[in-house]
């Protein structure tokens, strides 16, 4: 059996949780989507997430949230790093850091699926490296799981493609995020695992990375401090669709969604 996937890249502010909550029901429908995966580490104000923004994300029809460098700025993540199974944090944390960077999704008619969270190394803070994580976490879930998605929340492009890369094979995708930019090298590889280098984001674009636009052309220009805040107007849903065979875990399609939320 086929078995569709949607990712959709980091969740901004409120104009992208309403973006998920008034477009996602649409996106399943139409393309017949199994299971929704969505980076949400933007969700609160465009910094970190709440268990209430949390809700609100599952609540559009996200299945699994991941996240990234921006997990610990708000507080009250803390409850759902303990209590929310279908919540991720980057797995190459130090051990005993709270929460889970893996899990194994059971529905039924549906093969098992593994998602992985990992966050990369380059251009960011310094972590446990995400390559061996990648190769002990994948070994660890592959008998439990025949389909398998990463989310590697990263800087540089050749980060991102050297895990794909190594991961070739042995997951079904591999999706970066981070940047907020939508990359157009979306593919599947000989192995079989599709990929593609930022997923984008879902938010306000008439933005600077969905914050209002003159604080940071501000901060450029004067180096001062300045607060950015999540922009208004024109916003996308931007994310990826990958349809994998079940039995085998190889990807047989990846496709680009970029889907402008029209205000009611």
């Amino acid at each position: 059996m086929r078995v569709k996937l949607l990712f959709i890249g980091d969740i901004v502010g409120n104009p992208g949780r309403k973006a998920v909550q008034r477009l996602l029901p649409g996106l399943r429908e139409r393309h017949g989507v199994d299971v929704v995966v969505a980076n949400g580490e933007n969700a609160a104000g465009g910094n970190g997430i709440t268990p209430e923004t949390a809700a609100e994300i599952f609540s559009g029809g996200a299945d699994v949230i991941t996240t990234g460098d921006h997990l610990w700025d708000q507080k009250e993540v803390s409850e759902l790093l303990d209590a929310e199974p279908r919540f991720l944090r980057p797995l190459n944390y130090p051990p005993g850091t709270p929460g889970q960077g893996s899990l194994v999704l059971e529905r039924e008619g549906l093969p098992p699926l593994g998602v992985l969270n990992l966050q990369g190394q380059v251009f960011m803070r310094e972590m446990e490296n995400p390559f061996l994580a990648a190769q002990a976490e994948v070994k660890k879930i592959q008998s439990r799981a025949p389909v398998i998605l990463v989310d590697f929340h990263a800087e540089a492009t050749s980060e991102k493609i050297a895990m794909a890369r190594m991961l070739d094979g042995q997951v079904s995708a591999v999706i970066g995020t981070h940047t907020h930019v939508q990359t157009a090298d979306e593919q599947i590889f000989p192995g079989g695992t599709a990929f593609l280098c930022d997923a984008g984001f879902t938010g306000p674009h008439d933005s600077v990375l969905g914050r209002e636009v003159e604080p940071v052309v501000e901060r450029f220009l004067t180096y001062r401090p300045q607060r950015f805040h999540v922009a208004k107007g024109r916003v996308l849903l931007q994310g990826v669709m990958v349809e994998v065979d079940g039995a085998t875990g190889r990807a047989v399609s990846i496709e680009r969604v970029s889907e402008p939320l029209v205000s009611a």
